[in-house]
């Protein structure tokens, strides 16, 4: 009875919070949403006038945001703000009064890039909210209720039911005061016996069967079990022993094998050995990275220096690749092939195979001065990266195999690192990785291509986890450039990158390749059917 009221109860609360939690979701993921939807519209009537780079408009269309942020409030409780990336308050559907400690809590979350729906505290309240970014301004917006507001009727029912448990629970503890007293007196000297076995382990002694009911039956079936148990007593001895070793074999080949294969592939493998020549089609992330011109490094060192300062890259390379939940498929030569969501899935497995290319620029700077300060030549590297669905499996023989992924998509990786050298740039990726990391990160489009051995073109970008002020006007005016090419304005196109190359990103070569195309179709005008697209004859 207590358990199925304790089952009910709690059933219920967790029913009415989780259905007044997806209320609230929905409800102010609504909003969000409307509100993302005004600011992308704002914005891109900015950009497709060519105003984003003032001022006066962006202020304007800052203070529309919040006009329509004003009119989506519909109680007092609710609230609207957001925060740029210096943690100020700068849009608020009311005046907030927020205590320094709320404003450090508020601005860790913005700083995480954690978005969706939050809980958090506001003006001393428990607040609810969806939040999400907003790139074109710097802003991180809460769309948020007072925690309260929704969840009134939960604390209402769970009072309710806290006192009938209350009330169950003592009438029951009366209830087995009494009977397990009077059900337990028959067993009382077999309990003394167990206990007796317990303490001193003699597995000799026997319990008295003295009446010829459930409980002698008991007694008797006891008396056999312990028969059994000192019989098998000297088996147990012998398979733990034999477990122990065999756990310390086992071990010992882990160790050996994780230098060679993913941990998670090993724990595979032990765990289903059945599956070890089992492929399967799954989405995940690709990532090729090489060392540039590396013949020419190679010989200009010694060969016990160029081992050195290899495995010294390749230790800085993997280690971020691990923390990015990457596992390392294989090298080849001087490259390392990557692979993200697999064996294990992630969250967002492009995310982090970008997150990861970046902190591989990161520790190759570090190498880098490493190698300078010992004298010795500075690497280069190019990655490129894919997401898309490939075969991945233990793919070999019963003597020999090696987990890894074969398919269309690990070739786009690939090419996509060979293009690195031609656009000067250290990470390149493809639309279907933007797609999914373009909320995450800064995210500047390159080029259309048709890589070698594809007829479809493929937009291809490049990314940073942050940008300066000059860099990200500079990246929207580009960005505005790039949808003039491609509409055929080559004018206006060269006008916006000589400005990005001007004022904002001086010394871009992208720039300066973008001029001299314009130029070319500017004396030279394309056909009718030019899209374009720039077609790739080599990796």
């Amino acid at each position: 009875m207590v358990t199925t009221l304790l089952v009910t109860g709690f059933a219920a609360v967790f029913s009415a919070e989780t259905g007044i939690t997806r209320v609230a979701i929905d409800f102010l993921g609504f909003k969000a949403e409307e509100l993302k939807k005004n600011a992308d519209n704002q914005w891109s009537l900015l950009v497709s006038n060519d105003l984003s780079g003032n001022a006066e408009y962006v202020q304007t269309t800052k203070k529309a945001v919040e006009g329509f942020a004003q009119s989506l409030i519909r109680s007092e409780t609710e609230l609207i703000f957001a925060l740029d990336d210096h943690d100020q308050v700068v849009m608020s559907t009311r005046p907030v009064n927020f205590t320094d400690a709320e404003r450090q809590d508020l601005a860790k979350t913005r700083s995480s890039g954690k978005t969706g729906w939050l809980r958090f505290v506001a003006e001393g309240k428990e607040r609810v909210a969806q939040v999400f970014p907003f790139a074109p301004f710097g802003w991180t917006i809460w769309v948020s209720e007072a925690r309260d507001s929704f969840y009134q009727g939960v604390r209402e029912i769970q009072q309710q039911n806290y006192v009938i448990l209350a009330g169950s629970l003592l009438f029951a503890f009366v209830l087995l005061l009494f009977f397990s007293s009077y059900l337990t007196r028959p067993i009382s000297k077999m309990v003394r016996t167990m206990r007796e076995i317990i303490e001193d382990n003699n597995l000799d002694r026997r319990v008295d069967v003295e009446y010829r009911d459930e409980i002698g039956r008991m007694s008797q079936t006891f008396n056999v079990m312990l028969t059994e148990l000192s019989r098998a007593y000297g088996q147990i001895k012998n398979f733990a022993l034999q477990s122990v070793l065999a756990q310390k074999t086992e071990q010992r080949i882990r160790n050996v094998f994780q230098k060679y294969v993913p941990s998670d592939v090993i724990d595979e493998v032990l765990g289903n050995p059945a599956s070890m020549l089992v492929g399967e089609n799954r989405a995940i992330s690709i990532s090729f990275s090489d060392i540039r011109s590396f013949t020419t490094i190679s010989e200009s060192l010694k060969p016990d220096e160029l081992v050195q300062s290899l495995n010294r890259y390749f230790s800085l390379m993997v280690d971020v690749i691990m923390e990015n939940g990457g596992t390392v498929d294989k090298y080849i030569g001087d490259a390392i092939m990557a692979i993200f969501g697999a064996p294990v899935k992630g969250s967002n497995d492009a995310l982090l195979s970008v997150l990861a290319g970046i902190g591989m620029a990161g520790a190759l700077d570090e190498f880098n001065r490493e190698q300078v300060a010992r004298g010795k030549v500075e690497f280069h590297i190019g990655i490129g990266i894919n997401f898309g669905i490939v075969t991945v499996g233990n793919i070999g023989s019963e003597k020999k195999m090696n987990y890894t992924v074969i398919g269309d998509g690990v070739n786009l990786a690939s090419r996509l690192e060979g293009l690195t050298k031609k656009y000067k740039q250290i990470l390149l990726f493809s639309e279907s990785v933007y797609q999914r990391v373009g909320r995450h990160v800064w995210c500047r489009m390159l080029d259309k291509v048709v890589v070698k051995g594809k007829t479809l073109g493929e937009s291809i970008y490049t990314a940073q986890l942050s940008l300066t002020e000059a860099e990200k006007i500079g990246w929207a005016t580009w960005h505005s450039g790039l949808e003039a090419y491609y509409a055929r304005d080559f004018l206006g196109a060269r006008t916006l990158f000589r400005e990005v190359s001007d004022r904002w990103l001086p010394g871009d070569v992208m720039c300066q390749e973008y001029i001299d195309r314009c130029n070319h179709w500017i004396d030279s005008p394309p056909p009718a059917g030019w899209t374009g697209l720039e077609v790739m004859h080599e990796k």
